[in-house]
């Protein structure tokens, strides 16, 4: 599942949340924090897992 790393203007923190793609597609997600909405995403590294040895 995806990691997604938000800053909450409320509680002035970054959070990571593990998200399915249908649960983030939803709509208005909350801070496990604070409850709050107001939530801003941040750009972060992907990372991709593969069965190949390089």
């Amino acid at each position: 599942m995806p990691m997604y790393e938000y800053y909450c203007d409320k509680c002035e923190r970054e959070v990571q949340l593990t998200l399915t793609i249908r649960e983030h597609d939803k709509g208005p997600i909350k801070c496990p924090k604070c409850g709050g909405k107001a939530l801003r995403p941040l750009l972060s590294t992907f990372t991709s897992q593969t069965s190949k040895k390089s």
